[in-house]
């Protein structure tokens, strides 16, 4: 297989902390031990994900493992995060290897992840499956786009990973003391509330991405 023809996409991160997230992960690689590299940060941080799912499961009959899931998405973030910038400050680049292993155990971790969700009792099954069908078609469109415009989109709307895990970990704080809230007069799960929110706020994005990239294609490639 050549490297020949292979173009690497543009990155685009422009969430909130993206920032100081860089710097950070920079100066945690230049530290990181020699023995240690992005391959065993990239299980690392699936493995995190899949305990994360874990303990939300482990939390429909002991609600302190949601802490366990702060814990272990704190984990995700370090191995998830930190695997490409480790590749990029020691020079050992594999732009296809990366971007695919990268994102299909962000897949299937977010699978392991909404699995625990909709097993938990605190967030009901079809809210979790809609929240997964939603990332999953987001992931579709940003693929789609890395591909035919060369553009690879890590955030929307100055939300990207980093910020969903900080809203998540707040929310199991929030979850642990309150996990059923009153909204127009009738009772719901907290959880259920922010994962309606969550899915028409990533139906939104998807609209949106999508009519713009197929303008944009459209106009590159006009018919005479």
């Amino acid at each position: 297989m050549s490297n020949e023809k292979f173009r690497d996409a543009e990155r685009k991160q422009l969430s909130l902390l993206a920032a100081v997230e860089k710097k950070t992960l920079v100066w945690m690689a230049q530290r990181m031990p020699p023995w240690v590299n992005s391959d065993h940060l990239t299980v690392l941080g699936f493995v995190a994900m899949f305990a994360a799912g874990a303990c939300y499961w482990a939390a429909s009959r002991n609600r302190l493992a949601l802490f366990g899931v702060i814990v272990a998405l704190a984990v995700n973030w370090f191995g998830d995060s930190l695997d490409g910038t480790l590749a990029r400050v020691r020079n050992r680049l594999r732009p296809r290897y990366g971007f695919y292993v990268d994102h299909i155990t962000d897949a299937i971790g977010t699978f392991f992840l909404m699995g625990g969700l909709a097993l938990s009792s605190y967030m009901s099954p079809y809210i979790a499956l809609g929240l997964l069908i939603a990332y999953f078609l987001l992931s579709i469109e940003v693929y789609l786009t890395t591909y035919t415009i060369g553009s690879f989109h890590l955030s929307f709307w100055s939300f990207g990973p980093t910020e969903l895990r900080l809203l998540l970990c707040i929310g199991n704080v929030a979850l642990f003391y309150r996990p059923v809230v009153g909204l127009f007069g009738r009772r719901y799960l907290l959880f259920d509330v922010g994962g309606a929110v969550g899915i028409v706020g990533m139906g939104l994005m998807l609209i949106w991405s999508a009519v713009r990239h197929t303008r944009a294609l459209y106009d590159a490639e006009r018919l005479p």
